[in-house]
């Protein structure tokens, strides 16, 4: 049986020299492959206790949704500007290079709900940090953050402080 570092298509030198590239897209290629990041993304899970699960645009939504799912739980989009229909909050942050926004629904978290947070990497943690704000904005509580990849060398769980954080594939550079 294959590890689902298996199914992870590095490509070292992109987009620049010296970076190796995690290609997630290899895993969702193959039906087994991306059947077993779900499960073993959903392991981590086991023992938690929470309301819902929320996800960010848009490989949260492909290993979010399927987890919300299986686990018979409400799914949280959290998008990019402009594209939620209803009254929403955001949050501004910085990326590397550039400045990016978030938006939720306002009455998509309810005050004290348990939020699991799904996406499938963190790497600087600073889109993390955002939908964790965004999730406290509205009075929910993220109790855990699940990860298929983590690059541990960019040091994005510092950022991620006051919730468990989680992956299944660990990294240790950039």
């Amino acid at each position: 049986m294959k590890r689902i570092e298996d199914y992870v298509i590095s490509i070292p030198d992109f987009p620049e020299q010296g970076i190796i590239f995690r290609d997630v897209t290899s895993v969702l290629q193959d039906a087994d492959g991306f059947q077993l990041a779900i499960d073993r993304m959903m392991e981590k899970l086991e023992g938690v206790s929470f309301d819902v699960i929320a996800g960010a645009e848009s490989r949260g939504f492909l290993f979010g949704a399927p987890i919300a799912y299986a686990l018979h739980k409400p799914f949280i989009p959290i998008r990019k500007k402009g594209k939620l229909p209803r009254e929403t909050v955001s949050i501004r942050y910085e990326l590397e290079y550039d400045v990016a926004e978030l938006e939720i629904h306002r009455d998509a978290i309810k005050p004290g709900q348990k939020v699991v947070l799904i996406d499938d990497l963190i790497a600087t943690g600073g889109t993390n940090e955002a939908m964790v704000k965004l999730v406290e904005s509205l009075g929910g509580r993220v109790v855990k953050a699940v990860f298929l990849m983590e690059l541990a060398g960019l040091k994005g769980r510092d950022r991620l402080k006051d919730c468990e954080v989680d992956s299944v594939i660990v990294y240790p550079g950039k």
